[in-house]
């Protein structure tokens, strides 16, 4: 039996499915996006190699990962009723963790975050018909809180269905968390809601450079538009991983929904700013609050560009409601439970920054070595326990 692992292109799911290999071992059926076996490993790869060198990985590929090409918002995955047949009948736990993060598509979240969502419901339905499901864990964020201003935000306080949603990932998250309730009643469940999540807290390297480009565009700035004591929730991506597969192995969590977050013990501007500044030499910047509704004017028209500048626009503008709500979430629950606090993004920060920008935003990613390609039989055999493995795919998350 195995656990049934969507999202692992994308980055927090490589952690899950890092974390799952190497500290629980466990086998994972995992579904990647692909046209073939091939494609698959290579995809799949790409997304583990920051946390495995090659000879570790190949060896995870070999003995204890089943890979399904297929996409997560065709019915059934696109597989057909052998491949989607064995998924049901050897998953015994689901980490639903693939979603569209594209705040701006409509249309990218309806199909992902809740078509998608639908499918991998509608898997574990069958699974836990058939044989039993000891867990479904949704992975979500506290986005679903809509629209706050100066709050802190318990998990069973979070959704407010009159309340305004920012952007069309939230509404979908949320929805999302709704249809894992209703249509699995009788499945022990878990939500998580992780914060901004940004860096490793152990090591500056990341693959994931979306947020962190607007922090390093934010990290150069003489002056900000913020209020220097307003708190911003930040959470190491590493935290997150170990909160979520620790709970999710657990036979018995205390409670259904946890926010992987910073809480009360989030960090202000003043601070974040004042740590990044002394690492680096530099002055601290200035905060003028009163600039913010211009600030937001420039960034709408510098997204529009078609450069890099136009590009960490475009991101900056996607992330900016979520730094000035100043509003953070409990995380009493998850610290009880790991006995630990996450790390302060003020201790890792600097080097996030100076990785960033020493490697212009961009991971070193290696290339699948020729020599170790796995057989093209592999694929006529990837139904039986000798290769352990099959060719599939999924949306990055």
């Amino acid at each position: 039996m195995a656990i049934f692992l969507t999202g692992v292109t994308g980055y927090i799911g490589s952690y899950l499915a890092a974390e799952l290999l190497e500290q629980h071992g466990e086998s994972l059926n995992l579904l990647v996006r692909a046209e073939d076996s091939q494609e698959a490993q290579r995809r799949l790869w790409r997304s583990l190699q920051l946390h495995f060198g090659f000879p570790v990985f190949h060896e995870h590929l070999s003995a204890r990962i089943r890979i399904f090409c297929g996409d997560l918002t065709s019915p059934r995955f696109g597989l057909n009723d052998e491949k989607y047949d064995l998924l049901v009948s050897s998953t015994d736990s689901v980490l639903h963790c693939a979603a569209s993060l594209n705040r701006k598509s409509e249309k990218s979240c309806l199909n992902v975050n809740l078509r998608g969502t639908l499918e991998v419901i509608q898997l574990a339905r069958r699974a836990h018909d058939a044989h039993g499901l000891r867990r479904f864990s949704e992975v979500s964020t506290v986005a679903v809180a809509g629209q706050r201003r100066n709050e802190q935000v318990t998990e069973d306080s979070a959704i407010d269905w009159d309340r305004s949603d920012y952007d069309p990932y939230a509404r979908t998250k949320k929805f999302g968390e709704h249809l894992v309730r209703e249509l699995l009643p009788d499945v022990p469940r878990t939500i998580f809601r992780p914060s901004i999540v940004l860096g490793d807290s152990r090591r500056p390297e990341t693959t994931q450079f979306d947020m962190v480009r607007a922090f390093v565009f934010l990290g150069g700035l003489p002056v900000l538009p913020f209020r220097p004591d307003d708190c911003v929730d930040i959470v190491p991506v590493d935290y997150v991983a170990d909160a979520i597969v620790t709970l999710h192995q657990s036979p018995r969590p205390k409670y259904e929904i946890y926010h992987l977050s910073s809480g009360v013990n989030s960090e202000s501007f003043r601070e974040l700013t004042a740590a990044l500044a002394e690492a680096r030499g530099k002055m601290k910047p200035l905060f003028w609050p009163e600039l913010e509704a211009p600030f937001r004017a420039i960034v709408e028209r510098l997204s529009r560009r078609r450069d890099n500048l136009g590009y960490t626009a475009s991101r900056l503008e996607v992330f900016l409601p979520y730094l000035v709500w100043n509003t953070v979430f409990d995380n009493t629950r998850v610290v009880a439970e790991l006995r630990r606090a996450p790390a302060p993004f003020s201790s890792y920060c600097f080097s996030l920054f100076r990785y960033a920008k020493e490697n212009r935003f961009r991971y070193p990613y290696r290339e699948w070595p020729e020599i170790a390609t796995l057989p093209s039989t592999a694929r006529d055999s990837e139904y039986s326990e000798s290769a352990r493995h099959v060719s599939a795919g999924e949306p990055a998350k």
